[in-house]
């Protein structure tokens, strides 16, 4: 049985988000929620290791949903190493595309991690717990934590020991196939995993996928 830290309950919150799902090639159209692969990269953002591994459980929603559409700016083209030398300019790159983001996001996620093969002797549950905790508590990160896209910053922290939930994310709906993570192979190939998201009492189940 793979050895596996508690649950832990962490907060993350901020003004705009997109989750953008991939059925939209040139226009960014947000997910109605958080996906657990963004969690994960929210709990990867405080506490990563080699040595374990994020497992999501479920994503609680604590505000209404509300969409917003605004223009950004983005560059049509990814850059190359070349590009380095040949001084590529971004400015010159540019586009503008519609973006459907959400507005006045507030999450409350639950998550633990497993040990994997990774990890050493001295690699133990109560270590990485008591790391994550400590980071969490001072508002650590390894990098900034951000929702979805990396301008819309994040603020991740200890969860409330209660919450309220809107009265309108309360009842059980279909959300649809949702993004729930991809499983990278040794040759840099990505395989995505998908399952069907229902938000019931304002929370979605995800079901548990080991790679």
């Amino acid at each position: 049985m793979t050895e596996r830290s508690p649950t832990f309950k962490v907060r993350a919150r901020g003004p705009y988000a997109c989750f953008t799902r991939p059925e939209f090639k040139t226009e960014r159209v947000s997910y109605e929620v958080m996906t657990p692969s963004a969690a994960r990269g929210l709990l990867e953002a405080v506490l990563w290791k080699p040595a374990i591994r994020w497992c999501v459980e479920r994503i609680h929603v604590l505000a209404p949903i509300r969409f917003e559409a605004v223009r950004r700016n983005e560059v049509a083209t990814k850059a190359a190493l070349s590009d380095a030398v040949d001084h590529y300019f971004a400015d010159d790159d540019r586009q503008q595309r519609n973006t459907l983001l959400l507005k006045g996001v507030d999450y409350v996620i639950e998550a633990h991690f497993e040990l994997t093969a990774r990890a050493g002797a001295e690699d133990t549950l109560r270590k990485f717990s008591e790391m994550f905790q400590r980071r969490l508590a001072k508002g650590q990160c390894f990098h900034a934590a951000y929702l979805g896209c990396r301008e819309f910053v994040a603020r991740v922290e200890p969860a409330p020991e209660r919450w309220e939930v809107p009265e309108s994310v309360r009842e059980r709906r279909e959300l649809g196939l949702i993004l729930q993570d991809l499983q990278f192979g040794v040759d840099g190939s990505a395989k995505p995993f998908f399952f069907r998201a229902v938000i019931s009492g304002g929370a979605v189940e995800v079901p548990l996928v080991r790679p």
